[in-house]
């Protein structure tokens, strides 16, 4: 029998570790195993003739929001072509309703549910020695004419999770990732690892042993993909230390941690650190403690704000935080406060998030109770609940797109800050004006380059005086020495000169 492990991954440079593990699980001597990725971008035709080619007995998508509409289009077609051709659907994506998938798409042979290192080889074992599918756990199948579920499976224990590259080398163009724990303290109502209670952690001689693996081949970073990292401060610290003393000098460690659970030790460790070692990514979402309390998370954010503020300040490590809108209780005003508190901390990027309903989490649930509306399909955003309109979160998402083009990717510290309190009372409402700004001039119809962002600064600074901002200040004439000393600090000498040659219109 002739497997294929596939995804369809957000981006080129991502990969998919659910493969990986499956990959690295599978030891029938009776079937061949391969495992291909794909990516959202590729065109459907391409991957279509790839995957017929391989002329594969058994193929196995792994399902997410991202790519769950291009699969099911896909698998399809790839059933029309080849009915004798089996088609397997993993992931977060398929492992809620899946009796329900499959009645909507009779072409799906197989729904495997939850985590598959140990369920995945028996399913595999059972196709080819012909056991029977009902002793298949996690399993959702069809009998004729009969859709069966099977009782889910145990989770796999630490020693039943495999090292993700023992079968290969870890790929130098792509994102490499890892995983020291299964499993998080936390139940946040809107997330799917709140479903699982307990943590699965791997043994730390064993953490350090395949961390080797990595720093021996130089890799540029490893994306630890634990939902919290440092759920015990201890374990964290250590791993943290033994990064420090094996330092290459060029492999960097990014982490999602809880900001609550940083103490004076973790700090004062991490000061230590090679400027680049690591990067850290620390889910705010609000600031707003009945919003906080009604999706399951602590309420107090002050001693949050002051511990993540601790960790910036030394700036040796890049600090990556998160918003959400669309929680309950935050209206549009609530949602400013909270993203001017998070502006405050300085962080290397503010990601300002929307909220998704994705299937199995205790919010989708509470649908009625917050009168929320959002997209049928995948990602399940939201589009409006009782206290954010359809209105509030486009303009939300308007200030989404500046922040990252301005905020977020650099070059403009100086002109954000001299054109921020010219603007707005509040980083905010600053960026809520240059969004207007933005949208009403129509730039965001297209992509811009770098050097043109600077050229679009420079005419929302025009802008405040001709809206009679002060301007005896000379807005415009300043703010063009502030972008220019800003351009040249960002971009090399001949796009400089390059720029002034053009000069500032667009």
């Amino acid at each position: 029998m002739k497997i294929l492990l596939t995804t369809l991954n957000s981006k080129y440079v991502h990969s998919n570790p659910a493969l990986r593990y499956l990959y690295s699980a599978s030891r029938d001597r009776d079937a061949e195993t391969e495992l291909k990725e794909f990516t959202i971008n590729n065109e459907m035709g391409y991957i279509y003739t790839e995957i017929l080619r391989g002329r594969y007995d058994l193929v196995c998508f792994s399902c997410y929001i991202w790519n769950i509409d291009m699969i099911l289009r896909l698998g399809s077609d790839l059933k029309k072509a080849k009915p004798r051709m089996k088609i397997l659907l993993g992931g977060p994506e398929v492992s809620y309703e899946s009796r329900r998938l499959m009645e909507e798409h009779p072409w799906i042979d197989y729904i495997l549910r939850g985590e598959g290192e140990v369920s995945f080889p028996r399913f595999c074992r059972a196709l080819t020695e012909g056991e029977a599918l009902s002793r298949c756990e996690g399993l959702t199948y069809r009998m004729r004419e009969e859709i069966c579920q099977n009782p889910d499976g145990r989770l796999p224990s630490s020693g039943e999770i495999p090292f993700l590259y023992s079968r290969m080398e870890p790929e130098k163009d792509k994102v490499v990732y890892y995983e020291s724990s299964r499993g998080c303290p936390y139940r946040c109502s809107y997330c799917l690892s709140s479903l699982e209670k307990g943590i699965r952690a791997l043994p730390l001689e064993r953490v350090k042993k395949e961390l080797d693996f990595f720093l021996k081949r130089n890799v540029k970073q490893v994306k630890f993909i634990d939902r919290t990292f440092n759920y015990d401060r201890k374990r964290a610290a250590e791993i943290w230390r033994y990064l420090m003393k094996q330092d290459n000098g060029v492999t960097n460690f990014h982490f999602e941690i809880c900001g609550d659970l940083l103490d004076d030790e973790s700090l004062n460790l991490l000061k230590e650190a090679r400027a680049g070692l690591f990067q850290f990514e620390i889910g705010i979402q609000t600031v707003n403690p009945r919003a906080l309390a009604a999706v399951d998370r602590n309420p107090d954010t002050s001693s949050l704000l002051k511990k993540v503020k601790q960790l910036i300040e030394p700036g040796n490590s890049h600090i990556h935080v998160d918003l959400i809108a669309g929680l309950p209780f935050e209206d549009y005003e609530s949602f400013g406060r909270s993203f001017d508190a998070v502006h405050s901390l300085c962080a290397d990027n503010l990601q300002l998030g929307f909220l998704k309903m994705l299937k199995g989490t205790k919010i989708r649930e509470q649908t009625d109770e917050y009168d929320y509306v959002f997209r049928e399909t995948a990602p399940y955003e939201i589009i409006s609940n009782r206290y954010l309109t359809a209105e509030d979160l486009i303009k939300l998402k308007m200030i989404e797109h500046v922040l990252d083009l301005y905020g977020n990717k650099g070059g403009f510290s100086e002109s954000l800050a001299f054109l921020q309190p010219l603007t707005a009372d509040s980083p905010f409402g600053f960026y809520e004006a240059l969004a207007e700004f933005f949208y009403e001039s129509g730039y965001q119809h297209r992509s811009h380059k770098k050097e043109d962002l600077y050229r679009i600064l420079n005419r929302f600074a025009e802008s405040l005086e001709k809206n009679g901002k002060d301007r005896r200040d000379r807005i415009s004439e300043k703010a063009r020495e502030i972008l220019s000393r800003d351009l040249e600090n960002t971009m090399n000498f001949d796009a400089v000169k390059k720029f002034h040659k053009k000069g500032w219109d667009i």
